[in-house]
């Protein structure tokens, strides 16, 4: 049996008030990085080329790349929060986990350029040119722009959960840092100490790779549907194993979508219970784990009435469909019986067992029949582990 929120009483999720929120509050976010970012670019290249700073204006593309990949996160953000669709029946999270790919990779690419520039620097410091102090106040200037700017942005994304929009908080720290070099490099130039800005640039070249590498293969392993680590895991289990109606829980899978997890459990209920009963337990199961687990969006709940790891040996042979059973039935049973008014058939052990519901008793000779020919009858049906026979009190 299998339920999901679709076909049960309980809602689906969807992209409601929660993802609404969430989706403005990286909207404002991003579009408070691309003014800061606009006017920190025109800034730094008409004061580089007014103080013949070229690292400013080398700075000032840096400064431009955060710029355009503000409009990436600002695109994303937008459309993540899309709600499903037929192609995109899970929703259009994953807009925002390559989006967060490519600004780790982006990130990477930085530090190593950080590197590679230092490095050239460190042997050239000689050539390096003597600025005009009004660089340096920018400079200063684009730092602290930039520091508050990732402040900013690193705050909005641990409150909206939003791995993306940390991604492009750390590109910021990232162009800060970039400034921090530039500022360094002015200020040890104009101190008599031009080795200072390629020797920072080795440093925060090696911070800026690290996080990019992070963000990447975090990244990465959400796209491969890495499941969640063996604590939160647990913690899932703990929630659907103590839920009334469980017996027992023998698989579960999750994966992550952006802010989401979706999560889906095979559970183990009473064989005997009704179709119905079994879909009332998947139903408490959903809303149990939604409550405990506010990150869990989808929960695909599989009932079994045993666990499939431990079913024990059978004979060869396919079992029988019901049409089949209901004929044998009819055989066994013999003219002394009414027709059934049901016959509730279990599958257990890859073995069936069947439960015949009688209208009324039948006559003593027809059950002293049934009696002496049901045991031979099941041990020349082996596929049959027991039949039971009821009469209906009242209908």
């Amino acid at each position: 049996m299998h339920s999901r929120q679709a076909s049960s009483p309980v809602a689906r999720p969807s992209a409601g008030a929660d993802d609404l929120a969430r989706s403005r509050g990286i909207q404002r976010a991003t579009l408070v990085a691309i003014v800061t970012n606009t006017v920190l670019t025109i800034g730094q290249v008409v004061i580089g080329l007014f103080a013949g700073a070229f690292s400013l204006v080398a700075d000032a593309a840096h400064t431009l790349s955060d710029l355009i990949t503000d409009l990436l996160v600002l695109l994303a953000g937008r459309h993540s929060a899309d709600p499903a669709d037929t192609n995109h029946p899970y929703g259009h999270g994953r807009i925002e986990t390559v989006t967060t790919l490519v600004l780790g990779s982006v990130l990477a690419a930085v530090g190593v350029g950080f590197l590679w520039s230092s490095g050239i620097r460190l042997q050239n410091i000689g050539a390096l040119p003597v600025l005009h102090p009004a660089a340096l106040g920018m400079a200063l200037l684009t730092l602290a722009a930039k520091e508050g700017l990732f402040r900013f942005s690193l705050a909005a994304a641990r409150r909206l959960n939003a791995p993306m929009l940390e991604a492009n908080a750390w590109h910021a720290r990232s162009d800060a840092a970039s400034s921090l070099v530039v500022a360094a490099g002015i200020g040890g130039s104009l101190a008599g100490y031009p080795f200072l800005e390629p020797l920072a640039a080795t440093v925060v070249g090696f911070l800026i790779l690290h996080m990019g590498i992070r963000l990447a293969l975090k990244s990465v392993r959400e796209l491969i549907d890495t499941g969640l680590p063996e604590e939160e895991l647990e913690r899932l289990r703990t929630t659907i194993r103590e839920t009334p109606g469980v017996i027992g829980l023998h698989e579960m899978r999750t994966r992550r979508m952006a802010d989401r997890v979706l999560c889906d459990a095979h559970v183990q209920v009473d064989p005997r219970l009704t179709v119905s009963e079994g879909h009332r337990v998947s139903d408490a199961v959903y809303l149990r784990v939604r409550a405990a687990h506010p990150e869990v969006r989808d929960v695909l709940v599989h009932i079994d009435p045993e666990d499939d790891g431990e079913l024990q040996a059978v004979p060869p042979g396919p079992l029988p469909e019901r049409d089949e059973i209901l004929a044998h039935m009819r055989k066994l049973l013999g003219p002394g019986f009414a027709d059934p008014r049901r016959v509730q058939i279990h599958y257990l052990g890859q073995r069936v067992e069947v439960e015949i519901i009688l209208p009324s008793l039948p006559d003593a000779d027809a059950l002293d029949a049934l009696r002496s020919h049901r045991q031979t009858w099941l041990a020349e049906h082996p596929h049959y582990r027991n039949i039971r026979v009821f009469v209906e009190l009242a209908p």
